[in-house]
């Protein structure tokens, strides 16, 4: 009977409802604490880099100085492991380096100065061909006297720059903070080369023990990028010029030559060395200059450069490159353009050694 009742009542007592676990969810939430230093965190990172964009110019000195450095990281390394000090190694470079240039400032600049003169010289006598076509463009010049405009401009550009003092400080101080930009770019670099094993150490401190070796791969990956990058796109380069200054003079041959071959082969060298968007530069001035002379020489130099710019994309790249940078052509162009936007020349120059850290590091350590 008392086991009836006993039952009897233990049926009747409904279960309490459930309670939602709002205990859980508070104790994941995370404190007013940690909030607060990651507000102070986003404030310190706003404040830098609001410090950076203010000395933006001197950041892109320094990133160029970085990249040279490591670019050239793996013939320091080279020399080292066949006896040879870094610092010796270090001042090897920098020895053949500054000799190189002063061979190309002896064989080329005079050359090159003297040739760009002419094209000075002759930008008249092209303007009157303009002015003398029947057809739109010769229309249009002979519209806007674009010819008798040229010649005066020409003709009063010493009095013009003579006489104004302000213009002749301004391109001393341009050309002085060129040079000037050229040395701190020089000197860094020689100090990063000597540094970069400690740096690289000391750098791989700050990370904690268990995170350490991962932190150490990121850097090494980053390093080998750059470096394959920078090495490779300074033989493109170079075979671009070479290329391009080789071909004029068969052209000269065929009695087909262009003037200012120099400048023109120096330019395609230059424009090179931009990404995805540099070969149309280097290409378009010769173009240019080779439809001035005739149209059949425009369009035998036009092929030239698509023929060649093929020849690079498949066949000189891929040797020279491999998987420097390991980035998707649309991911070359949208870096070029954005860090080319925010540092001009210099920043589309560091476009890709800055893309391919960015992708090791989301890699390595986001995805």
């Amino acid at each position: 009977m008392t086991e009836t009742g006993t039952t009897a009542s233990s049926a009747k007592t409904p279960d309490p409802p459930d309670q939602p676990e709002t205990d859980g969810l508070q104790r994941r939430w995370p404190p007013m604490s940690y909030w607060v230093r990651v507000l102070l965190t986003a404030a310190a990172v706003f404040a830098v880099l609001v410090a950076l964009w203010s000395v933006i110019n001197i950041v892109i000195l320094i990133l160029m100085a970085a990249v040279l450095a490591i670019g050239l990281d793996p013939a320091v390394r080279r020399m080292e492991r066949r006896g040879i000090g870094r610092g010796r190694a270090v001042a090897l470079i920098f020895l053949i380096a500054l000799g190189v240039v002063i061979l190309f400032s002896w064989l080329v600049i005079p050359r090159l100065v003297t040739q760009i003169g002419e094209l000075a010289d002759d930008i008249p006598q092209y303007v009157e061909r303009l002015s003398a076509r029947d057809d739109a463009i010769g229309r249009y010049f002979q519209d806007g006297n674009v010819a008798a405009r040229l010649q005066g401009f020409v003709e009063q550009l010493p009095e013009r720059i003579t006489g104004s003092f302000g213009t002749i400080v301004g391109v001393a101080g341009r050309v002085g903070s060129a040079i000037f930009n050229v040395i701190t770019v020089a000197i860094l670099t020689i100090y990063f080369m000597l540094s970069l094993p400690r740096m690289r150490r000391t750098a791989a401190i700050m990370f904690a023990p268990e995170t350490r070796d991962r932190a150490e791969d990121v850097m090494d990956q980053s390093i080998n990028r750059i470096g394959g990058y920078v090495s490779g796109i300074l033989t493109t380069a170079s075979i671009a010029g070479a290329s391009a200054l080789l071909f004029f003079s068969i052209l000269g041959l065929f009695g087909a030559g262009i003037p200012f071959s120099v400048p023109l082969a120096v330019w395609a060298a230059l424009a090179g060395l931009v990404p995805a968007v540099g070969a149309y530069f280097g290409a378009a001035p010769a173009v240019i200059v080779g439809f001035f002379q005739s149209g059949v020489t425009g369009v035998v130099i036009l092929v030239y450069f698509i023929v060649y710019q093929q020849v690079e994309n498949y066949v000189i790249q891929p040797r020279i490159m491999k998987n420097a940078v390991n980035l998707s052509p649309a991911a070359v162009v949208i870096a070029t353009l954005v860090f080319g936007s925010l540092g001009g020349f210099a920043g589309a120059l560091l476009a890709l050694p800055a893309a391919a850290t960015i992708k090791v590091i989301l890699v390595e350590l986001v995805l």
